[in-house]
């Protein structure tokens, strides 16, 4: 019984982590969203996908080097695992965003909150079992 306390503490301990990563990664999210689609006037899908990709690069080296305390020496391949993942999430995003914006007409910025923490839930676990496992 204690091994599964502990193995139940590590795991509450990464989410935790990974939750506060996920959050820098927001706040790059909706910045390169915002200045893409509001500033420069790219498509909204378009700046959608640049602000995600920002932040999900930012987001495997904090996870790397904090979340997951990964010792790995080939990068490379990891950070091709985390995109992989983090390039379905950003289905997942997207087709939560058009959903919600598009079909059910709620608020663009509003839409992209709930699509980023469907996103997460997904990005969690497969990092967790697939890219850092």
């Amino acid at each position: 019984m204690k091994s599964l306390f502990v193995i139940d503490k590590l795991l509450l301990s990464k989410l935790l982590k990974f939750g506060i990563v996920g959050c820098s990664g927001m706040i790059i999210d909706f910045g390169m969203t915002y200045l893409c689609k509001e500033i420069l006037k790219i498509n909204k899908f378009i700046s959608n996908g640049i602000g995600f990709i920002l932040a999900a690069t930012s987001n495997y080296f904090l996870n790397r080097n904090w979340t997951f305390n990964s010792q790995t020496e080939d990068i490379g391949t990891q950070y091709f695992q985390f995109m992989i993942v983090s390039a379905i999430g950003l289905g997942i995003n997207s087709l939560t965003l058009y959903l919600l914006n598009e079909k059910l007409k709620w608020n663009f910025y509003f839409s992209k909150l709930i699509a980023i923490g469907i996103t997460t839930i997904w990005n969690f676990f497969a990092n967790l079992l697939f890219t850092f496992a």
